[in-house]
């Protein structure tokens, strides 16, 4: 590695389908100017540690264990980026099998997990010492068209909004964005009102999966799993409205997967599975709707991926090829070179940076 590695370095956690006896969950130093990389320390003790969030002071990583049934796990863990190290502090079962979402309450003190078997989410309190108190559960109900995909609710993203007035949770069983009202109480904790619950309609057959802001908090662009569409809804105080939906899978394969928009908010890109593996690339208008501007072939299964802070690269979690691929982006085109360099790894399928 160069020396630029030190001065542009940033930390990077990439979480995996693995064993608890694997090192699951492997920490690493980027340089998001070159490219070079440098794997610090690994963590085992969870099983398929497949989806990961930080905490906004960067001392606390949290992490699905996403087991299919009831051996599902949410995991607090110490991030000790002084020394590079990492320490499993506490587990609690989701009480949902196959966990494969978490996301932080904007006041750092909830943990909430996507519960894709168990057609439910589940909240956990963050206490003092950063670990995950008892689990809470929030089920749903319904289906929707697709005979084998579409029979009950299936979870599988958990979002606030940028003005931290909601919680949405995608649910790609029965099409609807589910939508709950956060309250703040006096103390500041943030709690979710199980009772507010309201129902934004996507699509039948669409399958969302899912979603990210545009940086100016304007915007929604949802991926949907099985109809390969991207949904652009604009969002103000509350309300979501749909203004636009655009196929992004060329090849309708019903795998599409993740979906991000640059820093800059000029581009947003969204994975696709099953066949013709890739990343559909799309510009975004001065009203924010999209238009597909090229395709950029993938290894085999590119499942979660992530935009460096500085737009400069993207990381792609290519499940089945196990590696991390990495792509250089052209910050006025939005169109990715493949640098060649690549992470190996075991089933890689997710990727966070810390700090950005």
């Amino acid at each position: 590695m160069t020396s630029s590695l030190i001065m542009s370095s940033i930390w990077m956690l990439i979480g995996s389908y693995s064993s608890a006896s694997d090192e699951g969950i492997k920490l690493y130093m980027f340089d998001q100017e070159t490219a070079d990389f440098k794997m610090v320390s690994g963590l085992s003790g969870i099983s398929n540690p497949s989806f990961l969030t930080i905490s906004a002071d960067n001392n606390y990583l949290y992490a699905v264990g996403e087991d299919e049934g009831e051996t599902s796990t949410a995991n607090s863990v110490k991030l000790g980026l002084e020394d590079g190290n990492m320490a499993l502090i506490n587990t609690q079962m989701t009480n949902g099998g196959a966990p494969c979402n978490i996301t932080l309450s904007p006041d750092g003190r909830m943990a909430i997990t996507a519960n894709y078997f168990g057609g439910n989410i589940t909240l956990f309190e963050i206490l003092p010492d950063g670990s995950l108190g008892a689990p809470e559960t929030i089920a749903f109900e319904g289906s929707s068209i697709d005979p084998e995909r579409q029979t009950k609710p299936y979870l599988h993203c958990v979002a606030f909004t940028p003005d931290k007035r909601y919680l949405l949770a995608n649910d790609l069983g029965t099409d609807k964005i589910h939508q709950f009202t956060v309250s703040t109480g006096s103390d500041g904790r943030m709690t979710i009102d199980k009772d507010s619950q309201k129902d934004i309609f996507v699509k039948s057959g669409a399958g969302p999966r899912h979603l990210c802001f545009s940086p100016s908090g304007e915007y929604i662009y949802l991926i949907s799993e099985l109809s390969g569409e991207v949904f652009t809804f604009s969002y103000n105080n509350g309300e979501i409205e749909q203004i636009q939906n655009i196929k992004a899978d060329s090849f309708d394969a019903g795998g599409s997967a993740d979906i991000h928009v640059s820093p800059d908010g000029k581009y947003v890109y969204a994975s696709h599975r099953l066949k013709g593996d890739g990343l559909s690339i799309m510009k975004v208008g001065d009203d924010g709707t999209l238009q597909k501007t090229s395709y950029q072939a993938t290894g085999v299964h590119p499942r979660n991926f992530a935009i460096t802070p500085n737009g400069k690269y993207i990381l792609v979690a290519c499940r089945d090829s196990n590696a991390v691929e990495i792509y250089a982006r052209d910050q006025e085109t939005g169109m990715l070179t493949d640098t060649g360099k690549r992470i190996e790894m075991l089933n890689p399928v997710c990727i966070k940076f810390i700090g950005e």
